[in-house]
């Protein structure tokens, strides 16, 4: 089952439990999710078809790298390839890619909202930039000090965000 399938609560409690999934790079991906939602209504209440197109497809994305990150995490644990470690830095890194774009997004439909969906999309920036910090460091600590192109990439996203 995929946790975006979960009841908040439910999914919610799953990341509290003693068990290695769903963790940070899951909650991180969801909480970039629920930027490009809110992203999303202040589209809809704005009439800007593409900007809601956009915030849909980063939603949708978002949910499911949140499935990505728990697989590469647990194959990660059973296997301890390096084609499995590569996985569990790709995927936070494209969490982070896609956060920053919501917040791009957010940031210039907040710059045109009005009235009661302003504070919606001021929000959906707040909460994707956290994300893009999360998700950035999830992807310094996997690499583990490694001289590595995706941790400039990781900060070059961080900086910009």
């Amino acid at each position: 089952m995929s946790f975006s399938e979960l009841p908040l609560g439910r999914f919610a409690a799953a990341l509290g439990e003693r068990s290695p999934t769903p963790a940070s790079g899951t909650a991180t991906a969801v909480t970039a999710a629920l930027a490009a939602g809110l992203a999303e209504l202040t589209a809809r209440f704005a009439d800007d078809e593409a900007s809601f197109a956009e915030a849909l497809r980063l939603r949708e994305r978002l949910l499911e790298l949140g499935d990505e990150d728990a697989a590469a995490y647990t194959e990660f644990m059973e296997s301890r390839s390096d084609a499995a470690r590569q996985r569990t830095i790709d995927v936070p890194l494209e969490i982070a890619e896609r956060a920053a774009e919501a917040a791009r997004l957010a940031r210039s439909l907040s710059s045109t909202s009005s009235g009661s969906v302003a504070g919606d999309a001021q929000v959906a920036v707040l909460l994707a930039e956290a994300a893009v910090a999360a998700a950035a460091r999830l992807v310094e600590l996997n690499l583990g000090g490694k001289d590595d192109p995706r941790a400039a990439r990781a900060r070059e996203l961080l900086a910009s965000s």
